[in-house]
């Protein structure tokens, strides 16, 4: 069985659902759905750190939202192959946001009986299906560091592109912080 539309959730107000606990009776989630985030600091971070990377770019949420794991993961992968492929050895490219949330699902049945509707029980509690980062209004999505001009326009162009592959109206914003000096 699929997953079921990321509409059934993204612009739910929701409680963070994350308790787990080492000790299993403590935990209110006994299984955790595993994490579909393979890296989160891609690019030369060394670079970054030094601060040879001085323009950098951020995606920003303009609403509160779910993001949905495998949404993340879909954006990074295609980010930072964008990035490896146009300015190798240039950038360094951060996950911000991390999902914690677990999301819960009340599976119904559906198929051949079409005359007949499975109504369920109202606000049942559901298993766990997934993962996802709770994100409220100006949270960061992104991190992308540059270090050039024309790395800057090609980055703008990639992050144009997820845009709908995000459940969230989202900005871009441009930094420069100019080349530290030693004293």
């Amino acid at each position: 069985m699929g997953l079921r539309k990321a509409a059934s959730y993204s612009k739910k107000r929701v409680v963070p659902y994350t308790r787990t606990s080492k000790r299993k009776e403590k935990a209110y989630i006994k299984v955790v759905p595993p994490q579909k985030i393979v890296k989160f600091s891609m690019g030369l971070e060394p670079l970054y750190n030094d601060g040879k990377l001085p323009h950098i770019i951020t995606l920003v949420s303009d609403e509160n939202a779910q993001i949905r794991n495998n949404a993340i993961e879909a954006c990074r992968q295609f980010i930072n192959k964008k990035l490896d492929k146009e300015l190798s050895g240039q950038y360094f490219f951060r996950i911000i946001l991390y999902p914690h949330h677990i999301q819960r699902e009340n599976k119904m049945l559906t198929g051949a009986g079409a005359d007949r509707m499975q109504t369920g029980m109202q606000l049942a509690f559901g298993k766990p299906s997934g993962k996802a980062a709770i994100l409220k209004k100006g949270g960061r999505i992104f991190l992308v560091a540059l270090a050039n001009e024309k790395a800057v326009s090609v980055t703008r162009k990639a992050l144009k592109q997820i845009k709908s592959k995000l459940p969230c109206k989202t900005k871009i914003l441009y930094e420069f912080l100019g080349a530290k000096q030693n004293a």
